[in-house]
């Protein structure tokens, strides 16, 4: 009882505030540190490649403190924790996964909106803010070549991005009572169209969505893993004649596998011909749209209903930041929106605000737009082209490089993501017992880049082969760190060989 006895004073002294002098004293010390930590992160390891027990061991048991800290030896101590024992997604030779590299004003910008804190989820808790990201909604749009009079909100990322637009086609195409009675209701059953090369994103979505599993229609990829739209037309004729509704054809910009492209154009009219909603998954890929050389590549983003991307991919925002576009926004409205009597948002003396819980699934909501809006406008399109096409390039030189090497064989090259495999010269990549060996060889040398700090890279399968897959998306990556990789790889590559040949070959003598 005792310890919950206040007393009241015309004056509070909160245990979490902190004096303007204070915060200006650690604020200083925390951005030196920082832009000395940025001044570094070239010539340190990728990541330290330490285990969870090492780190909890690190972190230590004690319990909760019953009592605070001092806030600049916690901050200043946090920072250095951090710097070392991290994985660094801006270092030049991260190429795993696709997470770009951070830009410094988004960072910057991160401080300012928490600073700030405004809720983002109503106009009246966030007047200039909703603007603002209403202002990035519309230049997002401008920059892949969509009207800017699409509907949009930013979101967390692609996941999130895709759901938003999945579930605003599912309320647009499904039949209307499904929305009061549920999915349930919904007779005849409904079917979504995709490759078998589209993100895991699509099969969260008809679970979470109500579908199920068995709504996914995949369809097979050409040579160059695109949708095949002959193979996408003749399933959704089947479905037709079993009496399924085609509710969604779903194409990918820019493959996780690979980053091909789908034929956006003759989605469109398939779409268009069979009544069904089209998204397009660009989460990583559709920026490339601002090329003035891939422009044809692109061509029918313009005829989507809906479209995801991330600006913490390839427009190098810090994380998190996606963005859902939808070509009418009303259809986010009728998705999204709910008036309970305890929502006062609707007085603007001015005409109807746009309040952003009425275009996805948040309510509270973080003001993500700011640091997309501060990238935009630092960049420009201009800056974002050069960038882009630079990754793109350099994907191309990995590729050449690959090729061009006894000891690796080169699978694919789309957008900036390129595909290979190490092949030692004393193995036949096509015999008999020795595909096996590859892949087993490939997928050890991905674990041990990846936990040796100096290169770091993820994995696919390509026509049915494990491979090395880098991704570029960081505008810290140089045609010398291209050509230190392979290098790297080919260096490793040997080392491992030498060990796993071994045990096989002693394993085989047993036998």
């Amino acid at each position: 009882k005792n310890h919950c006895q206040i007393t009241m004073t015309n004056e509070r002294n909160a245990p979490i505030e902190m004096a303007p002098e204070t915060f200006r004293q650690i604020g200083h010390r925390l951005v030196e540190a920082i832009a000395g930590f940025m001044e570094k992160l070239e010539a340190g390891p990728i990541t330290p490649g330490e285990s969870p027990q090492q780190l909890q061991q690190l972190l230590g048991n004690e319990s909760l403190p019953e009592s605070g800290k001092n806030a600049e030896d916690l901050v200043l101590a946090t920072a250095q924790l951090l710097f070392d024992h991290s994985l660094f997604n801006g270092h030049p030779k991260f190429f795993g996964y696709i997470t770009g590299a951070p830009a410094p004003i988004g960072a910057l910008a991160d401080l300012l909106a928490a600073a700030v804190n405004a809720n983002v989820g109503a106009q009246v808790l966030s007047p200039i803010a909703t603007e603002i990201e209403k202002q990035t909604v519309k230049w997002l749009a401008e920059f892949i070549g969509v009207p800017p009079t699409v509907g949009g909100i930013l979101v967390s990322g692609g996941n999130m991005a895709n759901f938003t637009g999945f579930l605003a086609g599912r309320t647009a195409k499904a039949p209307k009572q499904i929305k009061q009675e549920g999915i349930y209701a919904s007779i005849p059953r409904l079917r979504v169209y995709c490759s078998k090369a589209t993100h895991t994103w699509v099969e969260k979505a008809v679970v979470f969505f109500g579908l199920g599993l068995n709504a996914l229609n995949w369809i097979d990829t050409d040579a160059d893993n695109r949708i095949d739209p002959q193979a996408l037309e003749a399933a959704i004729q089947e479905d037709l004649a079993i009496g399924n509704q085609p509710m969604m054809i779903i194409g990918t910009a820019g493959d996780v596998s690979t980053g091909a492209v789908d034929d956006f154009t003759a989605l469109a009219e398939l779409s268009k011909r069979y009544n069904c909603w089209f998204h397009i998954d660009g989460a990583y890929g559709i920026p490339a749209a601002v090329l003035p050389n891939l422009q044809a590549q692109f061509a029918g983003i313009g005829e989507a209903d809906s479209i995801a991307l991330d600006p913490h991919k390839w427009l190098y925002s810090p994380l998190e930041a996606g963005c859902a576009l939808v070509k009418d926004p009303n259809h986010l409205v009728e998705t999204y929106s709910s008036h309970p009597v305890y929502y006062n948002f609707e007085n603007s003396a001015e005409g109807k605000p746009q309040n952003f819980y009425e275009y996805g699934f948040q309510n509270s909501r973080g003001f993500r737009a700011l640091k997309v809006w501060l990238m935009l406008q630092q960049v420009g399109r201009n800056g974002y082209i050069e960038m882009i096409s630079e990754d793109c390039e350099l994907a191309k030189k990995m590729y050449a490089l690959a090729e061009g090497h006894e000891e690796l064989e080169a699978m694919t090259q789309h957008l900036s993501i390129t595909t290979m495999r190490y092949i030692p010269t004393d193995i036949s990549a096509t015999g008999s017992g020795e595909v096996s060996y590859l892949d087993q060889l490939n997928e050890a040398l991905v674990n041990n880049l990846q936990k040796g700090g100096e290169l770091f890279l993820s994995n696919a399968v390509v026509r049915g082969k494990y491979c090395l897959r880098a991704c570029i998306v960081n505008f810290r990556t140089s045609a010398k760190d291209i050509e230190e990789m392979i290098g790297i790889i080919v260096r490793e590559g040997r080392v491992l060989h030498l060990q796993l040949n071994a045990a096989r070959l002693a394993t085989a003598s047993t036998l």
